[in-house]
């Protein structure tokens, strides 16, 4: 699927790519406004993507349609996705990489973030992909099939930096699954950057600062 995207180019001269995911019934539009929020030098050209997730029936919603990166079908830990389900979105964004690769952005500068939903597509994508990305930003999320995931990754995937942020009194994903998946990803070996926020299911001023300050080394 060749999913629609809102881009944001930030100089006439691109270098760098971010890929980001929206959470489950929001669209790409939901974090363009975050751009100016992170205080990027404007003298690095990047170019931002938003996918929107397709229109689909999800399972909690009583299939209601809305956009959604996969089905989740329970609010239950390790009942939410079904895990083929997961790896066909994983499919779609790895074509938008490859698309940034064809253009000329090598893929050690370009990175993936998500919010949620979004967040797990990063992570899932990330820890696929067979060449080192720029990094990964994993925010109020939590990482399915970790064992198979985490199993799967070689040397090269460990070198992608990882941002995962969670809020401490998240009702819709609790801050037991960022407790969870952040020290998986530290034992596989992986490099995380792990930090948690007074806030409910959404982002704040000061996770905009660190993540602002983040992506400057891992971006510059």
């Amino acid at each position: 699927m060749k999913l629609e995207s809102k881009i944001i180019e930030t100089a006439n001269h691109i270098t760098k790519t971010v890929i980001w995911m929206h959470g489950l019934g929001a669209d790409g539009h939901d974090f363009v406004p975050l751009i100016p929020e992170l205080k990027l030098p404007k003298e690095v050209g990047i170019r931002f993507i938003f996918p929107h997730a397709p229109i689909r029936p999800v399972t909690v919603n009583n299939g209601y349609e809305m956009r959604a990166w996969y089905d989740l079908l329970s609010l239950e830990r390790g009942k939410t996705a079904n895990e083929v389900d997961v790896l066909t979105t994983v499919d779609w964004i790895i074509k938008l990489i490859d698309h940034e690769v064809a253009k000329g952005i090598a893929a050690e500068n370009i990175l993936l973030a998500g919010f949620s939903q979004g967040g797990v597509i990063a992570l899932q994508t990330g820890l696929r992909y067979p060449k080192p990305l720029a990094g990964i930003v994993a925010l109020s999320t939590y990482l399915p099939f970790a064992e198979s995931t985490l199993k799967q990754t070689t040397a090269l995937q460990k070198k992608v930096p990882i941002f995962a942020a969670h809020g401490t009194h998240d009702p819709v994903i609790p801050l037991l699954s960022w407790k969870t998946y952040v020290p998986e990803l530290k034992q596989a070996g992986f490099s995380v950057e792990a930090y948690s926020y007074t806030m409910e299911h959404s982002l704040c001023a000061e996770e905009i600062m660190d993540l602002g300050q983040w992506l400057k080394t891992v971006l510059l």
